[in-house]
């Protein structure tokens, strides 16, 4: 849909909908409908953590092409305040962009934030009080365990996450019903469930624990989200669940099956490119695929590495999101059809050539980094001209944006493993 007006919102007769269009083995294309429009799969989300992609913004994102964009709970919770969003007209008017927003619950935000010492999610234990039981959470709710300790600036217990932020160390409690909440006040089009994100490598019995709190917490969202939309408070925002399971592929079949259960919009698939291999990753994450209904959107999270992203298309998942390509934008490096390149380099000085030989993109659009040389950027970059990790990330965000159309068409034309082949070959 054109992203031109952020008051345009369509009624479709579903929450959300999702159209196979064409498959290549497990390889899926698709078309996503939510209340707002649709959007095209496989497809890659930028991460706009505070509202806004770093040194981009709305229009940006439609130039771009850009179909969905990132915000994260957590940050916007903490600054402005979800009273200041909700009063400015929810986040689409708040950033002038009439897209997707899909607005991740924090969780892993949290976490990571509140990390110092090791142990799973960063967190040592201790004895605590317990929640409630639930039949889905494996007897999470039957566990005294906190997360949390001396050396930790957020603590988990199956109740919920208590943390402070990261701006001015004021003490934050967040729940499930909470998390949910906090969205549905945003305003994001497609919201996530909170969960429990262990770092890894993690203790076997750390990893069942983050998972069983998810599932915990699956349960209570799915029940706050009903409440809101019998009250109508909710519109026509969607939940997505979350399943855990660290790189067990039993565990983790086993909690996308306790998420499918519970029943969602559409699945996240959590806790994965957060410390283990490539190898590692691809049994957990077909574990979990194979298991999580085909007629719903799939979702991993956290994955921006081009190889990392046609191998979780092979294996029927949809969405991406990552900070890598503003992250890496930002201090210098640029993806290309060669791989990655620091355009730091000295040998790049007087360098003509611009970063990517291809003049257009699949669409026949321009490549934006392309009328400049890799000399004039290499110079913005050594001046700290903060221009340069403009155009590096306008570059690298067009550049995942393309390779999902890329695949989309290969899948279409039955000739994905042929083009996976390719784009492993420079990226693996």
């Amino acid at each position: 849909m054109s992203a031109a007006s952020a008051e345009a919102v369509a009624a479709p007769t579903a929450r959300v909908a999702f159209e196979l269009l064409a498959t290549d083995g497990q390889a899926r294309r698709g078309q996503v409908t939510t209340a707002r429009g649709t959007f095209q799969t496989p497809v890659f989300m930028p991460v706009g953590t505070r509202g806004a992609v770093i040194h981009l913004d709305a229009a940006d994102y439609d130039e771009l092409g850009l179909e969905v964009v990132l915000a994260n709970t957590y940050h916007l919770q903490a600054r402005p305040g979800v009273d200041v969003v909700e009063e400015l007209g929810g986040l689409h008017r708040f950033t002038g962009w009439g897209g997707h927003f899909l607005t991740d619950s924090g969780g892993f935000q949290i976490m990571s934030l509140g990390r110092r010492s090791g142990g799973a999610g960063g967190h040592s234990r201790r004895s605590g009080g317990a929640g409630g039981h639930s039949r889905r959470s494996g007897g999470a709710g039957g566990h005294s365990r906190r997360s949390g300790g001396a050396g930790a600036k957020s603590e988990v217990d199956d109740e919920g996450v208590t943390f402070r932020s990261i701006y001015d160390g004021t003490q934050m409690r967040m729940t499930p019903e909470d998390a949910v909440g906090i969205q549905r006040r945003l305003g994001a089009d497609i919201q996530m469930a909170l969960d429990v994100c262990p770092e890894l490598p993690a203790a076997p019995q750390d990893v069942r624990l983050a998972a069983q709190r998810t599932h915990l917490w699956a349960d209570r969202a799915a029940a706050a989200m009903e409440t809101a939309r019998r009250s109508g408070s909710a519109g026509r925002q969607a939940l997505f669940g979350i399943c855990q399971g660290g790189a067990d592929p039993e565990l983790r079949r086993h909690s996308a099956e306790v998420i499918a259960d519970i029943g969602f919009d559409g699945y996240g698939i959590g806790g994965l490119s957060v410390g283990e291999t490539r190898a590692e990753m691809g049994p957990a994450l077909a574990a979990a695929t194979a298991v999580l209904s085909p007629d719903r959107p799939r979702y991993l999270m956290g994955v921006g590495d081009p190889a990392r992203i046609v191998d979780a298309i092979a294996a029927g998942v949809d969405m991406f999101d990552c900070v890598l390509p503003s992250r890496l934008g930002r201090h210098g490096t640029a993806l290309t059809p060669e791989g990655r390149i620091n355009i730091r380099n000295a040998r790049y000085a007087r360098d003509s050539t611009p970063l990517d030989p291809r003049p257009a993109d699949s669409e026949g659009r321009e490549r934006p980094g392309n009328r400049f040389s890799r000399g004039y950027l290499r110079h913005l970059m050594s001046v700290n001209e903060p221009t340069a990790g403009r155009i590096l990330t306008l570059h690298n965000i067009a550049f995942l944006a393309d390779l999902v159309r890329e695949a989309r068409a290969a899948i279409e034309a039955g000739r994905f493993e042929a083009f996976r082949g390719q784009v492993n070959e420079v990226w693996s």
